[in-house]
């Protein structure tokens, strides 16, 4: 989008695709020497007929925005020769110096550009698979001095520029309007953007001609000519950037008041505040000694987007009331969980239409409009998702309520917070021009650019992982004796500038661990323990530690808020080179004096997906429900029943029943005792953590042979829950359920009726309909092998679009009046779709 693309200051955008760097050199390979130490010096395996193919896509890809380029320079340098020639006259527009200064190296950077295009471009149109073009990328990235010239001039241009519009109105109406022409088959003969936009694409372009470079290098066969030639070209312009950054990042967030005082950006970012009785997306930035809340104004096209201040509060002012001390959260409407997931059935399909239009090579307004779509429901989820209360007051006025996605997050701003205060600040009051100045500095100094949702991240980002994490947490060390009950919590999400998928929120990811409050005080003697965390779309691991409250003085006002005391907290990036091995990973995070050692080992979703049958009829796992219900003569499986019945007896109103993980050494316990029919089960099962227990439900109808709702009618399943008539879609979905085996449709309505129990004690436990379909929707539905549909779209996508409406299904039926086995096989209704 062009608005997205305009002049925000240099540091800003260099910073943030330096950002997407990091995360794709994890996916360049490994080291071919140990010791290398440069993350460019990778050695890439390559299908070499699907790698050459993909060669041929980015090239045209980057040929094609090369062109845009190139037009940008073309316009900015049409000016320059009639302002120098009126530059010698008795009325000049600009004087020679000034011109120079603003459009210093822009000539040069075209030749440079121009002359690389014109090689380049045969290359591609007569496309040879033998075909090598990385001595230009070598030559270009060999010229980037030109572009550390540009760079060092930068600023000095656009203030000059900015001065020179305000001096000089001829000036400032030719650079408000510049003409660019259009692609040599775009519909679009021109477009108008500003100077100050343009001025800033030379540094864009240093960046997306990195990440070129990185794609190339991916689909590049070691033993083809270009490969070193690029891996060159990739070292230079990566040292160029860094230098870069060196040089200029003290610059970065640091604004000059009109007093002369130097005032740092410390953190910013996208937050929902509760203003007035509803939810208003803001941009909240906590500056060395104040924290000023803004929305972006809405700018017409090609103008400079600015930022609107809500409120402020110096940080002297600045206090966090307590619990007890805490006003009554006002009133907001909150969001059905049904309609969330609605949000995200529909983000889902947009996102599968989207890549459908990219492979068919459809046309790129259809793509866009497709695009906003997505943005507006991305967007309303982004609002309407959070619940984590985060309240700050002015002890000179009135308090603020942000919601936020997860605990993590609010730890962090509250830090960051604490941390400035801890110096001797004044208090203060802005005048209109100080916060007007103030204000003004945010577009440029701000760290996160865009609305965190996924269709305004580049398509060249990491994906995240998608699968199963196991992770093994062996000791954890330096906690007081005092500790007690609840000491970690994991959550998974979104790393870097991506947020949480949409497809889940952060909150969901959000997997507890622990024991009773009972439990020893050292937490090493409940150690080690192994949990199983489900990813989709996972970037980072983190883990927090928690002291646990039990003053029973303080009221706490709101469900959604922890009292307890948080002890530490830290994370790390999930690499997918390194996760993605089949071994083990051993890491270490220390926080705040705590010391957490654990191991982690990733499966992909392909792979732990996959239902295998069992080679050993005798037991229950990994066997057919009808031998296991025949053999046992029983209509639903033993395991089955003992495990609903223990958690309906001392797990029903267990907070997050189903949705936190048990141990999962325990689970593997509980498997082998039901598939050697031991005796002693249940005397076992009064004795387990209930969470393992209800582990130990899903793991069953994980992994049998094939779903309890089977695979021949997987298809019309995703197909009735897809019918907009409700009449028809009823019509099908009991079709469908009569249509099962018997032991089948008995257990899912015993299943059933056990999780509507659990719903009805969702005050209490936390857990409605909607989250134990997400529980429990892809474990009963899933089918035990899917077609690759890598045609279509990606992996991630696919699953994730699959997933929702396995969620659904399941949903419609937990919210359908309740089903009788004898009703549903007395009742025959007409279905004219062959099953």
């Amino acid at each position: 989008m062009e608005e997205e693309e305009e002049a925000i200051g240099l540091l800003d955008k260099v910073l943030e695709d330096e950002d997407v760097f990091l995360l794709e050199e994890c996916e360049l390979g490994t080291p071919t020497s140990p010791g290398s130490g440069s993350p460019f010096l990778m050695a890439v395996k390559v299908e070499a007929g699907k790698g050459l193919e993909m060669r041929k896509l980015v090239l045209s890809g980057f040929l094609a925005s090369e062109e845009i380029y190139i037009n940008q320079l073309e316009a900015l340098l049409l000016p320059m020769k009639p302002l120098k020639a009126t530059a010698t006259t008795s009325q000049p527009v600009l004087t020679i110096q000034q011109i120079e200064t603003i459009f210093y190296k822009i000539q040069d950077i075209y030749e440079i550009h121009k002359e690389f295009y014109d090689n380049l471009c045969p290359k591609v149109q007569q496309w040879d698979s033998q075909v090598t073009m990385g001595h230009l990328f070598q030559k270009l990235a060999s010229q980037l001095g030109v572009y550390k010239a540009f760079v060092d001039n930068y600023k000095v241009a656009l203030e000059t520029a900015e001065k020179c519009s305000q001096s000089n109105n001829q000036f400032q109406k030719i650079s408000e309007e510049l003409k660019v022409k259009g692609p040599k088959d775009s519909k679009d003969s021109h477009t108008s953007v500003t100077m100050e936009a343009l001025l800033y694409k030379p540094i864009d372009r240093v960046t997306r001609s990195t990440l070129v470079l990185h794609d190339l290098l991916k689909h590049t066969p070691v033993d083809h000519p270009d490969y070193p030639l690029l891996q060159d070209a990739l070292r230079i312009s990566q040292n160029f950037l860094s230098s870069i950054n060196e040089d200029i990042d003290p610059r970065r967030t640091a604004v000059t008041t009109p007093k002369g005082e130097t005032r740092q950006l410390v953190k910013d970012g996208f937050l929902v505040e509760v203003s007035e009785g509803s939810r208003k997306l803001r941009h909240v930035f906590l500056f060395t000694d104040v924290l000023l809340c803004a929305k972006l104004k809405k700018t017409s096209a090609g103008k400079h987007q600015q930022y609107d201040c809500k409120w402020y509060i110096p940080l002297a002012d600045l206090v966090f009331p307590s619990p007890e001390e805490s006003e009554a959260s006002p009133h907001v409407h909150p969001f059905p969980d049904h309609e969330l997931e609605d949000m995200k059935m529909k983000i889902s399909a947009l996102k599968s239409e989207i890549q459908k239009e990219k492979a068919n090579k459809g046309q790129s307004r259809a793509i866009e409009r497709l695009k906003k779509k997505m943005f507006e429901n991305e967007f309303l989820l982004l609002l309407n998702s959070p619940t984590i209360p985060f309240r700050i007051h002015n002890r000179n006025g009135k308090s603020y309520l942000f919601l936020l996605s997860s605990d993590y997050e609010r730890s962090e701003w509250r830090e960051a917070i604490q941390k400035l205060q801890k110096k001797d600040l004044q208090a203060f009051v802005l005048s209109s021009v100080e916060l007007q100045v103030l204000t003004g500095s945010c577009f440029k100094l701000r760290t996160v650019h865009n609305i965190p949702v996924t269709s305004n991240k580049d398509d060249d980002e990491s994906p995240g992982l998608y699968g199963f994490l196991h992770v093994i947490v062996h000791s954890a060390k330096g906690f007081k004796q005092s500790a007690r009950g609840r000491w970690g919590r994991r959550e998974a999400g979104g790393g870097g500038r991506r947020a949480a998928p949409p497809e889940r929120s952060a909150e969901q990811w959000e997997e507890e661990a622990g024991s009773p409050a009972s439990a020893a005080q050292d937490p090493g003697s409940i150690l080690p323990q192994e949990f199983e965390i489900e990813l989709e779309g996972s970037q980072s691991l983190r883990i927090l530690c928690y002291e646990k409250c039990y003053d029973k003085t303080k009221v706490n006002k709101d469900n959604n808020e922890i009292v307890d005391k948080i002890m530490g907290k830290g994370q790390i990036q999930l690499d997918p080179q390194t996760v993605e091995t089949k071994n083990w990973h051993t890491d270490v995070i220390e926080m705040n004096g705590i010391k957490v050692e654990f191991s982690m080992k990733f499966t992909s979703r392909d792979m732990s997906l996959k239902r295998t049958p069992s080679k050993k009829q005798t037991g229950v796992f990994g066997v057919k429900i009808s031998v296991v219900t025949k053999r046992e003569r029983s209509k639903v499986p033993y395991i089955v029943r003992q495990c609903v019945e223990e958690v309906e007896k001392r797990g029903i109103e267990e907070v997050g029943i189903y949705r936190i993980s048990g141990v999962a050494t325990d689970i593997q316990a509980l498997k082998a005792v039901f598939d050697a029919n031991n005796k002693d089960i249940l005397l076992m099962l009064s004795d387990m953590d209930i969470n393992a227990i209800a582990g130990t439900l899903k793991l069953y109808f994980r992994e049998l042979p094939e779903p309890l709702l089977t695979d021949r009618l997987y298809p019309a399943f995703m197909e009735g829950i897809a019918l907009s008539d409700p009449a028809a879609k009823e019509n099908c979905m009991m079709h469908l359920l009569r249509s099962l085996p018997d032991p089948n449709l008995i257990t899912f309505l015993f299943l059933l009726e056990h999780l509507k129990r659990v719903a009805e004690k969702e005050p209490i436990n936390k857990m409605s309909l909607h989250n134990l379909a997400t529980v429990f929707g892809p474990t009963l539905l899933r089918p035990s092998e899917v077609e690759s549909k890598a045609h279509l779209t990606s992996a991630a996508d696919i699953w994730s679009h699959d997933v929702m409406a396995q969620v659904q299904v399941l949903l419609y039926y937990l919210q359908h009046p309740p089903i009788s086995f004898a009703e549903l096989k007395r009742n025959t209704l007409y279905f004219s779709t062959d099953v």
